[in-house]
């Protein structure tokens, strides 16, 4: 009888253990709720960025259509560069946000 309260008794205390160490903290959970936040944020910031660089682009296609020539040309590569510059930017904004993310796993 006894030994079987003893393995009662390290069954449960092994069975708390475990459940307290798969539990997250509260701090645990508001810093990563916290680095979501921020990560959306980012997100969000690279889809502005994008928007706005693809108005800017539109309106400069806009432009160079009353054009010819190598002026219009040259006005539509400004536009295609205005275009992969925010891309780039807003991906680099979106890598970073990656890294809030994962850092707040760790």
């Amino acid at each position: 009888m006894k030994s079987y309260l003893s393995l009662l008794v390290t069954t449960l205390a092994a069975g708390s253990l475990a459940l307290t160490v798969g539990c997250d903290s509260k701090q645990e959970n508001m810093r990563e709720d916290a680095a979501e936040t921020k990560a959306d944020a980012m997100e969000d910031s690279a889809d502005v960025t994008r928007d706005s660089a693809e108005k800017k682009a539109d309106a400069m296609e806009d432009t160079a259509d009353k054009m010819s020539g190598p002026a219009e040309d040259a006005m539509e590569k400004k536009a295609d560069m205005i275009r992969e510059s925010a891309e780039v930017k807003a991906d680099a904004t979106e890598d970073a946000a990656d890294q809030v993310r994962d850092n707040a796993d760790q």
